[in-house]
């Protein structure tokens, strides 16, 4: 039986944390120590999808510290990132989806992941809508200057009606930027 489970960046054990970062396989983050880990992502909520045993079986991150300006209006979002199975192809990554996205609209969080155009397939077959190419309008801050983000897609968790047609006009000449 399979167990899902949120935790807060605090309640991660320090073997949860090491073998989350060894599934993330960012090598910028195979340095932290527990103590850095927290502090990075101290403003997270961390989606798991628990073994009979509580291993690790999937992983979403929920950074709850993302807004994105938009014709000047600030909106505020859960950004999904971080999604990563323990094992591929063994419908893991696609459970923790489903949980992840009900619980979503039962704590009503509005909630918005980004992809390339190649995960597309994997995200439509757990239902989760994509709003296609409006993922390049949005800039990020860097040392020099905006750029466009890498992503092509918005992947839409739960977010309203008026949030989603905001998005929706999102392209060229129309864009929303990351603002820290």
């Amino acid at each position: 039986m399979m167990n899902y489970q949120i935790k807060k960046p605090d309640e991660l054990t320090e073997h949860e944390i090491r073998y989350i970062l060894n599934l993330w396989e960012a090598s910028e983050w195979n340095l932290l120590n527990s103590s850095d880990f927290r502090n990075l992502f101290k403003d997270s909520e961390f989606h798991l999808l628990l073994d009979p045993e509580n291993e690790i079986l999937a992983v979403i991150r929920l950074n709850l510290d993302f807004t994105l300006d938009i014709s000047g209006k600030p909106y505020s979002f859960g950004e999904v990132v971080g999604l990563v199975s323990a094992q591929e192809k063994k419908g893991y990554g696609s459970k923790l989806v489903q949980c992840f996205k009900e619980n979503m609209i039962q704590r009503n969080i509005e909630s918005i992941g980004f992809c390339a155009a190649d995960l597309r397939p994997f995200y439509r077959r757990c239902n989760i809508e994509i709003l296609e190419n409006k993922g390049k309008a949005i800039k990020e801050n860097t040392e020099n200057g905006w750029i466009t983000s890498e992503d092509d897609d918005i992947l839409i968790f739960n977010i309203s009606g008026d949030t989603k047609a905001v998005l929706m006009e999102l392209g060229p000449g129309k864009n929303a930027y990351l603002t820290d």
